[in-house]
């Protein structure tokens, strides 16, 4: 019976030391400021911005989060992007996706500073992670290297990701890469994807498809990560059958409680670290 990673649990415990951190930039007359952007209706963006605001304000952190309708402009959002870039009290800029579809998502994500791109989605942080060299990180993968660092060293072990999504599957395994792991991408080419599943150490599964990885897919005693979320019948499931593969696994991911706190987490530790670098 595999180990359930509390994902609540251990964002919880890290989130202690970004408010430490905070204590201590406050007493240094720094404030960690963040400025989200939410446009339009999308509940989905709305339920993950509350809680973004949640845990700026546990931690310490002031956030603003900035609504606007669905019709804003291209233009507008950027030249908004222009006066936060320019602002020196604020430390990170989000920019929530998905976008309406008259803005050029990879616009804005290039107009954000890379050095307040507390998303980890700007190209020269993208460069800087392939590179090694530190940056601000992608906090979905950020978060699922530390839930891993938590049950395993990463060192020498065979990390399977399933997906190469820009935003989780690539860059995740470039994170497990420069830990000395060795990797492998797999994706909805991938010819006989059991054949290569079972080969994992650590698996990484991030497709959106319910049910993906069955437990004749797993190896004996691999720790897995679930980072899927789907709903199927009112629920919400990973893409992991999890009550099979939590029988074969040494630790499993829930969905949700699992992936999900460490993202905001991340984010969370993002803006920390530019304030402290300022």
């Amino acid at each position: 019976m595999a180990v359930v990673i509390d994902g609540k649990q251990v964002a919880a415990s890290y989130r202690e030391t970004l408010k430490e951190r905070v204590t201590e930039l406050r007493a240094r007359g720094i404030v960690p400021k963040l400025k989200v952007v939410l446009i339009g209706d999308d509940p989905a963006s709305h339920s993950y911005v509350r809680g973004k605001e949640r845990a700026a304000q546990e931690i310490g952190i002031d956030s603003q989060v900035l609504r606007f309708d669905e019709t804003i402009s291209e233009k507008e959002l950027l030249d908004l992007i222009d006066l936060m870039n320019e602002d020196e009290e604020v430390h990170g800029i989000l920019v929530q996706l998905p976008l309406p579809k008259q803005i050029d998502e990879s616009r804005v994500i290039m107009r954000i500073s890379p050095e307040k791109d507390v998303d980890g989605f700007h190209p020269e942080n993208v460069g800087k992670m392939m590179l090694g060299l530190d940056t601000l990180l992608p906090c979905t993968p950020h978060g699922i290297l530390h839930l891993a660092k938590t049950q395993t060293e990463i060192a020498g072990k065979h990390v399977v990701v399933v997906g190469r999504s820009q935003i989780v599957g690539k860059p995740v395994g470039m994170l497990f890469l420069n830990e000395s792991a060795t990797v492998t991408y797999c994706h909805s080419k991938t010819d006989d994807l059991g054949a290569m599943t079972r080969q994992a150490d650590i698996l990484i599964v991030a497709v959106g498809r319910a049910g993906l990885v069955t437990a004749d897919m797993v190896k004996p005693g691999a720790l897995v990560i679930d980072v899927g979320v789907n709903r199927v019948e009112g629920r919400l499931v990973g893409d992991v059958d999890y009550e099979a593969v939590k029988e074969k696994a040494s630790a499993i991911t829930p969905v949700p409680g699992g992936v999900g706190p460490m993202t905001i987490t991340m984010l969370m530790h993002n803006t920390v670290e530019v304030a402290s670098r300022g």
